[in-house]
């Protein structure tokens, strides 16, 4: 559509987008520019995007050109595109593949390549890139060991890396997906999980092979692994973030492959396997005796023969595996995740070791389609007790959240939650453990932490899935890659100060296909700290089509 003033955008020229939530043209205003613009804000009525280097170069790593980003921001622009905006996402697209890496002449090493003279006197004038390289004629030799940290480096220079270095090539491992499942279950990858493999598999050729596939909580990024797994036929190390998590990895090849119980081993605090399939904890993995110590567990990246490393929930990637650099930078290597949001702001370094985003689908829309359950938000605040607002008020900073969140009425709010929605199957989850443990013992619900045995954990989901519990109680350890289908209503008691990717998850675990909507409450101390945390944590969903009603709760009253 030409400018117009009904148009959804405004385009300025700090390189912010605002969205104005009430224009026609907002739905697909939002859904084109989520592929190169990072969201910022978003209250009720303008939504704030910005054109950032690393969004700009991950349009691009997928195939996006300049010209593609610069004819979606016309055609819901309000107000002509600025020219300096047209001039700065052509300048930070045009730099990713100004710099290839591929393999050495001498077959041992790898070539930089650096057409442009001025970039290659630069490189040599940073000290961190610098001390890797060494000058040959159009770019730069650099031992192979250190291929991912001149990548990250390169990166944090403004200066986004092609990599074009051949990928080792894995132990073949004969195996494919069932058409129907081993429970007996009729099987098939959805269209989207099928455009999200192919999107990483790419042509097989330099540069293919790596990268993240972003989508919703519930909807198969699972499959999607298995989905590559079965195209590329090669030894597999899947990490993923607890046992439970392993164990229902594990569950899912042995439901929905043709690879048996000897073709895949478990590597966790509890067992030691590696088989062709090896499914690990990033616990285990970065888990050393001392803090000088090596890390002893990393032997597992050099075992033999991998072809394909999948890193589950990759935003949760923990900061030692960056280090691992030669042994991930050799191979394949597939990130899943809902959110690439992480809270360290090491987003980059996903980017640049793992790979950048190579598929991404609006949450909404794959709920249009009913792939993934509509979910209604809702947010309810409530008053501290009289007796605690001067403790608040003259507390820490820190001691003020945790005040706020144990707010001694929150579990009234909690037990009238749990009867209104008396026929569903309801997770409450939060952070502090002594509330957790007096909502548990007040609903008679059984209590999950990272206290709970790995046995005594799977035992209670078992029972969730099966209806004999219809509640539990969760700390954050149940945030991540825990499969419970029919959750269909999630209670937020507490969370992990202003963390956006914890918000996404928590409601990821309401949010497999069923037949009626599901529900997501967030229970928060009105004025208090804790109402500025939740405002961030929702930034995320918002971006995501998701709103969030907000419900005031008085002593005494109903809900």
């Amino acid at each position: 559509m030409p400018v117009s003033p009904d148009n959804p955008l405004i385009i300025q020229g700090d390189t912010t987008i605002l969205l104005d939530v009430h224009a026609a043209a907002f739905e697909q205003a939002r859904s084109a520019i989520t592929p190169f613009a990072e969201l910022e804000k978003s209250p009720e009525h303008i939504h704030t995007y910005r054109l950032s280097p690393l969004s700009l170069w991950n349009a691009a790593s997928a195939g996006m050109t300049a010209d593609d980003i610069v004819k979606r921001l016309e055609e819901f622009a309000r107000y002509p595109v600025p020219e300096f905006i047209k001039y700065s996402i052509g300048d930070t697209v045009s730099r990713f593949g100004k710099l290839t890496m591929r393999a050495a002449d001498d077959g041992v090493g790898l070539f930089l390549a650096v057409n442009d003279v001025a970039i290659r006197a630069e490189l040599l004038k940073q000290r961190k890139v610098a001390k890797y390289l060494s000058e040959r004629e159009g770019g730069f030799y650099l031992p192979l060991v250190h291929r991912g940290t001149v990548k990250q480096e390169l990166v944090k220079l403004g200066f986004p890396v092609k990599d074009e270095a051949p990928i080792a090539v894995g132990e073949p491992l004969e195996f494919s997906l069932r058409p129907e499942c081993a429970s007996g279950k009729p099987f098939s990858v959805r269209d989207y999980q099928s455009d999200a493999a192919r999107s990483f598999i790419g042509d097989m050729m330099p540069g293919a092979g790596f990268g993240t596939v972003v989508l919703p909580c519930g909807s198969g990024k699972t499959i999607v692994g298995m989905a590559i797994m079965a195209m590329l036929k090669m030894k597999t190390l899947i990490v993923t973030t607890n046992v439970a998590a392993v164990h229902q990895w594990m569950a899912e090849l042995l439901d929905k492959t043709t690879l048996t119980m000897d073709e895949i081993g478990e590597y966790s605090g509890d067992r030691k396997e590696i088989k062709p399939v090896t499914v690990a904890t990033y616990q285990i993995l970065t888990w050393r005796g001392a803090e000088d110590d090596e890390y002893p567990h990393f032997k597992v990246f050099r075992a033999a023969g991998w072809g394909l490393i999948v890193y589950d929930e990759v935003h949760m990637l923990p900061a030692p595996i960056f280090r691992v650099t030669a042994e991930i930078q050799s191979m394949r290597r597939l990130g899943l995740t809902a959110t690439l949001v992480r809270e360290d702001g090491r987003e980059d370094e996903v980017f640049s070791l793992v790979g950048p985003k190579r598929y991404d689908v609006p949450w909404k829309e794959l709920e249009a389609k009913g792939w993934i359950a509509e979910a209604v938000c809702r947010e309810i605040r409530i008053d501290l007790p009289e007796d605690l607002r001067v403790p608040y008020a003259v507390a820490e900073k820190r001691h003020k959240h945790r005040l706020a969140s144990e707010n001694p009425l929150k579990p009234a709010i909690v037990r009238q939650l749990v009867a209104r929605h008396a026929d569903d199957q309801i997770l409450i989850i939060g952070q502090y453990l002594k509330q957790l443990d007096e909502i548990a013992n007040d609903l008679n619900a059984p209590l999950i932490t990272g206290q709970t045995p790995n046995p005594v954990r799977e035992t209670i989901y078992a029972a969730f899935r099966e209806g004999k519990e219809r509640v539990i109680v969760v700390s954050k350890v149940a945030n991540f890659a825990i499969d419970l289908p029919d959750a269909s209503v999630a209670i937020q008691i507490s969370g992990s100060f202003g963390s956006r990717q914890e918000e996404a998850q928590r409601l990821g675990r309401i949010l497999r296909p069923k037949d009626r909507s599901s529900f997501f409450y967030s229970v928060v101390s009105r004025y208090t700290v804790e109402e500025t945390f939740s405002a961030n944590r929702q930034k995320f969903l918002t971006e995501q089509g998701y709103k969030y009603r907000i419900e005031e709760w008085e002593a005494g009253d109903l809900i």
